[in-house]
């Protein structure tokens, strides 16, 4: 998608991972809607788009939405999150978290929520300080100690035998703090909210037709996109079950729990909370 004029319609970013399938898989089959300009990306692309006015709408990091929440208001009910182990956001590692201390751990540059939710493990966490560096996890160099990587990069690395560890973030926050964690959420441009209130609402519904259906044809979809990985169709089906795309109220927590780490670090902008919700109007 190039840029385009405003009156060319919504300008929506969907991020090119499998972790979106059963919401993206469904919409590329039944929404048919010309003036919906549909633009696949990573995460890291999305957010500098959204960040620049490219985009209206943008399934962006956690941390895009931190930055600059003067900006965007989060859409109600769609997320990218995980109750425990999510399955493709790991660090790993050739020694123990407690073992990085002053060690060289590589963080994915596609994702700023998964580097930062690394920093807040380790050094809140754990207690280390490891030195970090940003870059491609797709050439991982023999020097690297520990690396980030997410998405469908985090699912081939977990199926080679590179590294002795493999930390997956989801979990050590749901036993740090017994909270779900939001990877990603819906975002939506402040002033397209203003002036596009009734075509933001029908996208908003087609979102949630989308995750429904996509749920109830879970099976169907990882046949479809297992084999980008590649993976098996089981282990692919196992994976995505256990990823969630709701926003309810123990994931706003969950979001506001990891802000108040950033915020309190340094790394966000004190107006991330509250957060501001932008929610489905009820149908008449």
């Amino acid at each position: 998608m190039n840029n385009t004029d405003r009156r060319s319609g919504c300008r929506i970013g969907m991020v090119n991972y499998i972790n979106t399938a059963p919401i993206y898989e469904v919409w590329k089959e039944t929404v048919r809607r010309q003036d919906w300009l549909v633009h696949e990306d990573a995460p890291a692309a999305l957010c500098r788009m959204l960040a620049a006015g490219e985009l209206d709408i943008g399934v962006v990091s956690s941390f895009e939405y931190s930055e600059r929440p003067e900006n965007y208001r989060i859409m109600e009910d769609l997320s990218i999150s995980a109750n425990g182990p999510v399955g493709s956001v790991f660090l790993f590692s050739r020694e123990p978290l407690e073992g990085l201390d002053g060690r060289s751990v590589l963080l994915t540059s596609q994702s700023k929520t998964s580097a930062a939710l690394v920093r807040v493990i380790l050094e809140e966490f754990v207690g280390v300080r490891p030195v970090y560096a940003t870059g491609d996890t797709r050439t991982v160099a023999a020097q690297v100690t520990a690396v980030l990587a997410i998405g469908d990069d985090a699912l081939r690395l977990a199926r080679e035998d590179r590294f002795r560890y493999r930390y997956d973030l989801g979990e050590i926050w749901k036993r740090e703090t017994g909270l779900p964690f939001v990877f990603a959420v819906f975002a939506v441009r402040e002033e397209y909210c203003r002036s596009h209130a009734g075509e933001l609402a029908e996208i908003h519904r087609e979102f949630l037709r989308c995750r429904a259906r996509g749920r109830e044809e879970m099976y169907l979809i990882c046949s479809r996109v297992a084999p980008r990985i590649p993976m098996d169709c089981e282990d692919c089906y196992a994976y995505l079950r256990a990823i969630e795309h709701d926003l309810g109220a123990e994931k706003q927590l969950a979001l506001e729990k990891y802000f108040g780490y950033l915020i309190a670090r340094g790394e966000a902008s004190a107006a991330a909370l509250p957060l501001k919700i932008h929610r489905l109007p009820a149908a008449a």
